[in-house]
């Protein structure tokens, strides 16, 4: 039985790849602590919007653009993938 939390981390990982049609770098080359944006993987705020949408799409959850902790949610694919499981608990 695969662990659900590692199967979410790739999951996300794959939607950020296809989503933001990330090319040249496959699931394997991100990293779940790596930083998502700036220094890490060098996101901007229009993939933000992007990654947004799909994981609303993709998960069927609510994410409030304006809530103060959204921003930390999207740091890592770690944070994201703590964020969807609690989304979908609730």
């Amino acid at each position: 039985m695969s662990d659900p939390t590692s199967a979410l981390h790739l999951e996300i990982k794959e939607l950020i790849i296809e989503a933001l049609g990330l090319e040249d770098i496959s699931a394997q080359d991100i990293g779940n602590e790596q930083t998502l944006f700036g220094e890490g993987l060098g996101l901007d705020s229009v993939d933000a919007l992007e990654l947004g949408l799909a994981i609303q799409k993709r998960y069927g959850i609510k994410i409030d653009a304006d809530a103060k902790d959204t921003r930390d949610h999207f740091s890592s694919v770690a944070s994201l993938a703590a964020f969807v499981t609690a989304k979908q608990a609730a």
